[in-house]
Formats: structure tokens, C-alpha cells, sequence
């Protein structure tokens, strides 16, 4: 699977943005087939930051990932490269 296969869209809600500015946490919504090794891949590749952890919350039929970031990467520098905040 490719990155751009895995990733379908960042989550911009007031819970997402929240996880941004104090844990350091982006959340996307992933394919359902996605396991959290092939979303920590496809994240690093995309935005070229280090992950740390990767959550998953399965609700029906969409699959969202919590993708915990390194101290060495921002969430929210990394929101703003691709316009969600």
C-alpha cells in the first residue's frame, strides 16, 4: 500500500486540535486495512517527522489514528505544512 493509500485525511476537530497543542498528537482517518507499523511508515514518509506512537480507534466503518510525534517534530508545525490549522 502506498502512503497517499493510507492516509486518506487529517482530522481537524476541537478534540484533534486540543491533542496537537498538548500531547503532540496529529489524527488522521486511515483505511480500514491500515495496521499502526504501515501508518507510522506512511506518516514518516509524507511529512518526513519521527513517530512515536501510533493509536488506533475503529468507529464503524472509518478507522482513525492518534500518531504521536517525537520532541523533535511539532504537530502543529506540521498541521500548518499541510493547512489543517
Amino acid at each position: 500500500m502506498n502512503p497517499e493509500d493510507i492516509i486518506k485525511n487529517p482530522v481537524s476537530t476541537e478534540k484533534a486540535v486540543r491533542l496537537m497543542e498538548s500531547n503532540n498528537v496529529i489524527t488522521f482517518i486511515v483505511d480500514e486495512r491500515a495496521n499502526k507499523y504501515q501508518i507510522k511508515k506512511a506518516v514518516e514518509n509524507l511529512f518526513g517527522v519521527k513517530v512515536k506512537k501510533v493509536r488506533i480507534v475503529n468507529e464503524g466503518k472509518k478507522k482513525k489514528a492518534y500518531v504521536g510525534l517525537s520532541k523533535e517534530s511539532n504537530a502543529l508545525d506540521v498541521a500548518t505544512e499541510f493547512g489543517m490549522v
